[in-house]
């Protein structure tokens, strides 16, 4: 069986641009409905919607896979599947390792979806003693003194990170120094990662706070206010600690 040890995606040497290769796994996830509502083909404009994006730059990302659809029939659902299942590497085995066995690790370990979709959780790994050997989503909890070994071992690629922020780089550099080359960081801060590394991020405390920010702005102009206008308990709060603008106010972006 070929692991994540022995075969890279193909995508950077045949030079499909990073969105397109971002956007791939909303198609996937389209198709995959509709291969399971057993639809034979898709329009562009059906397919594009089922994405969130619009038509035009779904074919144009198509065209880098060498996929044009048939004028008049569509797309084949289940081809597209294979094809962008192969091109995201999906059609082989991903060992990966979670590091960091809290709420967060342990309900990333009990995911379903990562074996449907071509990832194998090889081992859970925690720096609590106490955690060690305790059953994880079926999965027996190794501490991290044994990180290295398991990497080794079981040919890991991909490593989660799913720790609290003060321990995250020096997971990071171990993870790294083992071989791993693809990191997901669940942690939150910045992970300094040398070149041949690749790190993305989910940080579900920004995602909210981005919601916020459009909950705020919507409120805002359903009153008829100018958002931007801080209010009356900040104002005081910057009096009282002496943050004022030129004007005497409080500045509408205040320092963190």
């Amino acid at each position: 069986m070929a692991t994540g040890r022995t075969h890279r995606p193909a995508t950077r040497s045949r030079g499909i641009p990073e969105a397109t290769v971002a956007r791939l796994p909303l198609y996937l996830r389209a198709l995959t409905a509709l291969s399971e509502r057993s639809v034979p083909t898709v329009s562009s404009e059906e397919l594009a919607a089922a994405a969130g994006v619009n038509s035009a730059k779904l074919r144009k990302d198509f065209s880098y896979l060498g996929s044009y659809g048939t004028r008049g029939v569509g797309y084949d659902v289940e081809y597209l599947v294979y094809q962008i299942s192969r091109e995201l590497g999906l059609t082989q085995d991903w060992p990966v390792v979670i590091v960091g066995i809290g709420n967060l690790g342990a309900a990333l370990a009990n995911y379903g979806g990562f074996a449907s979709r071509g990832f194998r959780v090889a081992a859970l790994i925690d720096a609590d003693p106490a955690m060690a050997g305790k059953p994880v989503a079926g999965l027996p909890v190794r501490h991290t003194d044994e990180l290295e070994a398991i990497i080794r071992d079981n040919g890991v690629s991909i490593g989660v990170i799913a720790t609290p922020a003060g321990a995250a780089q020096q997971v990071c550099d171990r993870l790294v120094a083992a071989g791993v080359t693809s990191i997901l960081n669940f942690a939150p801060t910045v992970l300094s990662v040398p070149d041949g590394v690749d790190v993305r991020k989910v940080d579900l405390s920004i995602e909210l706070q981005i919601l916020a920010f459009h909950e705020q702005r919507k409120a805002g102009e359903d009153l008829g206010q100018d958002i931007a206008q801080p209010s009356a308990a900040v104002r005081a709060a910057g009096v009282a600690d002496g943050r004022k603008g030129p004007d005497g106010d409080v500045p509408a972006v205040m320092p963190a």
